[in-house]
């Protein structure tokens, strides 16, 4: 059986209340969500994100990371670290698994967007308390937008010096998150934040955070409206199943795209079903250019030779010119700064929608 990379949304339930998110308006309920049973059809992985909702909602969450950690070479969970608790017990007993918690900024910025009361200091404790474990792949996890791109270099060098891991996003839109109206306004500005975290990664001697600065780099272009750097092969080698038990290519589409239901089908019957087949031909015509870790990381590593040679132009290359990386190495950020480009006709290229009716993607 061809192994892959997968997510598995284990609930639409959660405890906070994000600005950019609405997914807690239609969550799942606990008697319809995936079951350890329909867990254990899953294929061979080599890496497994675990989301939600919030994952730690769940009370047999245990069970079902000891069913994913027989199928996956390496989990992580994704989660905003409030059942602080739970996390710890968790991690007592798969002490190799990843965490990453979602803090959307300093204190006052992330407990305004995230709605969580305490959740910033809740979930940097949570943190430190998971590296005093001796857990080695913890982190935190930042999705970028106006209100919060100030707070991204002070965060990263809060992240860096407690020696944890730091991931990125931008603001989407798709049934996922139950939003049509997330955009960023005031690209430059986001840019230039973006353009200074790229350098601080760049000047690291961690070749990790070399590509990671490539990823960000990605992510200028992504908000800028421009087609994606690397091809999407969502629903060929990676694909996300949510709490219904439904297959789906990822969680960036405006409306739920179903390959197949685990919970009533094999998952070879389902892979290869030509409701799979049908998914897999509006993924490759799909114009959404979407740049998010699940169907990105993936691709670099699948298209190594791009990011590589990005990364050594940037990181090897330029210690002879003394360049530093500028996010007007990008087109559209040249044409929007010399006015051959408004803002408004960016806005058309983003996924943005604001007459649009949210979808829930229920099953």
């Amino acid at each position: 059986m061809k192994k892959l990379n997968g997510t598995v949304i284990v609930t639409y339930r959660c405890n906070a209340r994000c600005t950019m998110c609405n997914r807690f308006r239609a969550p799942s309920l606990p008697e319809e969500e995936i079951s350890v049973e329909t867990i254990r059809k899953l294929p061979p992985m080599y890496f497994t994100n675990i989301t939600g909702g919030e994952p730690f909602i769940r009370e047999d969450l245990r069970d079902i990371v000891r069913e994913l950690n027989r199928l996956s070479d390496r989990i992580v969970i994704s989660t905003n670290g409030y059942f602080t608790d739970r996390i710890i017990r968790l991690c007592e007993e798969f002490p190799n698994i990843g965490i990453r918690v979602s803090i959307e900024g300093l204190e006052q910025t992330n407990n305004e967007i995230r709605g969580l009361p305490d959740g910033y200091r809740r979930g940097v404790e949570t943190l430190k308390k998971l590296r005093a474990m001796g857990m080695k792949d913890v982190g935190f996890g930042m999705t970028v937008q106006d209100k919060n791109a100030p707070d991204l270099v002070p965060l990263y060098e809060l992240s860096d010096e407690l020696g944890m891991e730091f991931a990125t996003a931008s603001l989407h839109n798709s049934f996922y998150f139950v939003e049509t109206q997330n955009i960023i306004h005031d690209r430059p500005m986001v840019a230039e934040n973006f353009e200074r975290l790229i350098n601080r990664l760049l000047a690291s001697g961690s070749p990790k955070k070399w590509f990671r600065a490539y990823f960000n780099h990605g992510l200028i272009n992504y908000i800028y409206g421009q087609k994606r750097l690397l091809p999407c092969d969502m629903s060929f080698d990676t694909f996300f199943i949510d709490p219904y038990g439904d297959v789906m290519p990822c969680n960036g589409t405006r409306d739920k795209e179903v390959m197949g239901n685990l919970n009533r089908q094999t998952w070879e019957e389902l892979w290869n079903s030509p409701e799979a087949e049908s998914v897999r031909a509006k993924v490759r015509a799909c114009d959404r250019q979407c740049w998010m870790i699940g169907s990105v990381s993936p691709a670099m590593r699948k298209y190594i030779w791009k990011p590589a040679w990005w990364v050594f132009q940037h990181k090897f290359l330029r210690l002879f010119r003394k360049e530093k990386y500028s996010m007007y190495e990008l087109p559209a950020c040249r044409a929007l700064r010399d006015g051959t480009v408004t803002a408004a006709e960016l806005d058309a290229c983003s996924t943005c929608d604001l007459h649009a009716v949210a979808r829930d993607g229920r099953s």
